[in-house]
């Protein structure tokens, strides 16, 4: 506990932080257009200054019964409904720990990684050497990885290396899982990065990922809702926005061993996640609410402060959310929206100032965080609660599922734009 001068938030009227109200009803019209056309359903919190000044739902968190059809009367969603962040998890749970973690110089992000994981040695089937990666190119996906390894499905990654039990799968990691390609170059998102990056956190702390977050973060922030298997942990499936129809069958196009096949709801829907590393791991498996979100972007826009808590200085968010010399989108862990004119991830929209930040969730979640601008800009969906139908889901195919056209009319609604 430090004391300090950074803001807590409170909430505001949106034209006395700098938006115009009837402009920013935009956002709310193209979110019930959508609802109205099938997308399940939203939450959506925005920040400016410190003050919350917009933090409302729509639509539904189930619609759909356990054998796929409709319910008679859609659950509607609530503020305080937990969204399954995805790939969200990354910066929120592994990304914040490993910040903390530097700030407290416990990790050196030039060590080898077998500083920290020692069986993590000796060479792929490749030739390619585990003892030569560091702590870095985990962060910045550059280690070599293929994006998806899929180790619960022994028809995709193979009966060696195929693995439905948390033990055996990290021990997979350290030791047998082979690299794609060499290390270092242009990024290669790949989950295996922040998995290992997760047990580099457990191996320095001596706690799972989940207690150490919630012990370091959590908890002592008020933040409740904020939790991996909520299940497990006083939570019901229906305090959680539903996800996947079909369990993780793509509409019955999918199969492997042990998959479910009902609607997901309060369960991580990432399949390396719940069947490989029993709901805890690095890359997913974080639920959260939009109240706890703002507090976590908060955190951000406060440069690693919130409320008498420091859990890393400036010099440490700086070196994070610095541009990869060989794609700018990339920091350390974090996205970047970069230069407008040659802007990679669309989902920053046009208007994002070259410092903003932000990751996006399978499921359907999206932060922006804008020094710029002194914003936060938190979307939480269940996009994937709809039809698959010709190889997408139609939440896909709707403005709020790719979010782009939702973060653009919000900063068109900021008076300050351009300034």
């Amino acid at each position: 506990m430090i004391k300090n001068d950074f803001p807590i938030l409170t909430s505001g009227k949106a034209e006395d932080y700098g938006f115009d109200s009837q402009k920013l009803q935009l956002v709310d019209e193209q979110i019930n257009v959508d609802i109205a056309a099938g997308f399940p359903g939203a939450g959506l919190i925005i920040i400016k200054d410190s003050h919350i000044i917009k933090h409302d739902v729509y639509g539904y968190k189930r619609k759909y019964d356990d054998n796929g059809n409709l319910l008679p009367k859609f659950d509607l969603l609530e503020l305080n409904t937990l969204f399954d962040l995805a790939s969200n998890s990354k910066m929120y749970a592994a990304n914040y720990a490993i910040m903390h973690l530097v700030a407290k110089g416990k990790i050196n992000l030039d060590a080898p990684i077998t500083t920290y994981l020692p069986e993590y040695t000796g060479h792929d089937n490749n030739g390619q050497s585990r003892d030569e990666r560091k702590v870095i190119n985990l962060l910045y996906h550059d280690a070599g990885y293929e994006a998806d390894s899929q180790f619960f499905n022994p028809a995709a990654i193979g009966a060696e290396f195929y693995s439905q039990d948390s033990t055996l799968t990290k021990q997979l990691i350290l030791t047998e899982l082979p690299f794609q390609r060499p290390q270092g170059g242009a990024p290669l998102y790949s989950d295996v990065d922040f998995i290992l990056l997760g047990m580099i956190v457990e191996s320095v702390t001596q706690q799972s990922l989940d207690q150490y977050v919630e012990d370091t973060f959590y908890r002592p922030l008020g933040l409740s809702n904020t939790i991996f298997n909520p299940l497990r942990k006083g939570f019901k499936a229906s305090d959680c926005a539903a996800t996947e129809i079909n369990g993780n069958t793509r509409g019955a196009t999918v199969s492997f061993p042990n998959i479910r096949t009902q609607t997901i709801q309060g369960e991580v829907h990432d399949e390396k996640a719940y069947y490989s590393l029993d709901g805890v791991s690095g890359h997913a498996g974080l639920f959260s609410t939009l109240a706890d979100m703002a507090v976590l972007t908060q955190i951000m826009l406060n440069q690693g402060n919130y409320a008498g808590h420091q859990f890393w200085n400036a010099q440490v968010q700086d070196e994070f959310t610095s541009a990869n010399s060989f794609d700018s989108s990339y920091g350390l862990g974090w996205r970047r929206a970069g230069d407008p004119a040659s802007r990679a991830l669309k989902w920053f929209s046009p208007y994002a100032s070259k410092q903003a930040i932000g990751h996006t969730g399978w499921t359907g979640t999206m932060t922006v965080i804008d020094p710029k601008y002194n914003l936060a800009i938190i979307l939480l969906t269940n996009k994937r609660h709809s039809p698959f139908v010709n190889g997408r889901f139609e939440g896909d195919s709707l403005a709020t599922g790719n979010y782009t056209k939702i973060t653009t009319l919000i900063y068109q609604a900021l008076n300050s734009l351009g300034d």
